[in-house]
């Protein structure tokens, strides 16, 4: 289902545009409702995400997006998937009354993302005000290029209680050569971090979620040590797997092999419990982990480890990770042989065994026949 085939019918000129109406990620349009289908596994989604959206789209041109505005694709920008599924395109008047009426009584936050256009600042805290009538817990996913800190303040006062800034690159360079000046885009690293900063302020300490996105050209040590440099501000983070988007500048670009992953998730894992530090982890040459510095193996002790693996996302009531995003960056096809890179619930002793392996697998590349489920 493209987006523009749920926009509403009698709209015309600046109608379907935000604040009225949102972008939902398609587990959020199946869990209020809108769109039929079912999770692998009986997976549930307790974070309904939402996205700013604009006629003109975003003005940012960042390579690996699905939204950016350097994407080579047809149709209007609402028709373009990010994340690689569809965002359908809903009232928000129609999310408030799924979250009242229970037809999604498990959904314990709300997250309301921006993107790099200037109505989105205004939009952001409208939206964020009309949320706060029906749901207590709700995360802004903001655009540090366009705001500022007295922004911040006045976005928790409508009722955000947990921030989320997608810094992406564990490198500045790295950063500017995706995100900025390297492909002709406004934003730039040292606003990023800044405003980091100002949100563990404004927010408090660990209200601030980093999302970085491993492989795309950095280093497990690197993503480390960028992980921790957020954990020692006061923020903590929450990991993405690159997987490519159709029309995109990278969309040739392969995904990150599973061991290099499942690593930088141990050790984030590690760093924001606080169970051990970046500089106390050895490397090899290639700058992968040979050991956690933890002083036991703690591949033997996955039990104890096990939520390293799930999506790190912002919490909810009852639980540490309620943004669950299921299959936020893989296929429904890569996890059923072993191969989802984020867990959205905890995972089971079977899938243990297949993470003990992926994380002594040191291979550079990563290699599976994605075919059959691209076909479907």
């Amino acid at each position: 289902m493209k987006a523009s085939e749920v926009r509403s019918s009698n709209e015309s000129g600046q109608e379907g545009e935000s604040p009225e109406f949102v972008r939902t990620s398609l587990a959020a349009s199946m869990t209020i409702g809108k769109v039929p289908g079912k999770f692998y596994r009986d997976a549930e989604l307790y974070c309904i995400n939402l996205l700013l959206t604009y006629d003109e789209g975003c003005h940012a041109k960042c390579a690996y997006c699905g939204l950016s505005g350097s994407r080579e694709t047809e149709g209007e920008w609402v028709d373009s998937s990010f994340i690689r599924v569809d965002w359908p395109v809903f009232a928000l008047d129609d999310i408030k009354t799924a979250i009242t009426d229970g037809t999604c009584p498990h959904v314990e936050r709300v997250c309301v993302s921006m993107i790099t256009n200037r109505r989105a600042r205004e939009d952001c805290i409208a939206v964020v005000s009309e949320l706060k009538k029906v749901i207590p817990r709700i995360s802004v996913l903001i655009t540090p290029t366009i705001v500022t800190r007295d922004w911040l303040v006045r976005v928790k006062e409508a009722g955000a209680d947990m921030v989320g800034i997608a810094v992406d690159a564990a490198t500045r360079e790295i950063f500017d050569s995706l995100r900025g000046k390297g492909v002709g885009g406004p934003h730039k690293w040292e606003k990023y971090w800044d405003t980091i900063r100002d949100s563990v302020e404004v927010f408090g300490r660990f209200n601030t979620g980093v999302h970085l996105i491993v492989g795309i050209g950095e280093t497990e040590q690197e993503m480390i040590g960028t992980i921790q440099e957020a954990h020692d501000l006061g923020a903590d983070t929450h990991l993405f797997s690159f997987f490519p988007e159709e029309g995109s500048v990278m969309d040739q670009y392969p995904q990150p092999p599973i061991g290099a992953y499942r690593r930088v998730q141990m050790a984030r894992y590690i760093i924001n419990t606080e169970k051990g530090r970046a500089e106390r982890m050895q490397f090899n040459e290639h700058g992968q982990v040979l050991d956690f510095g933890m002083g036991h193996d703690v591949v033997e002790n996955l039990h104890e480890y096990g939520g390293a693996f799930m999506t790190s996302g912002c919490s909810g009531e009852s639980m540490d990770h309620a943004c669950n995003r299921p299959f936020g960056n893989c296929s429904p096809y890569q996890a059923s042989i072993g191969h989802w890179r984020n867990f959205p619930f905890h995972p089971e002793e079977s899938d243990l065994i297949h993470v003990r392996d992926q994380l002594q697998d040191y291979s550079l590349e990563y290699s599976v026949d994605d075919q059959e489920f691209d076909a479907d």
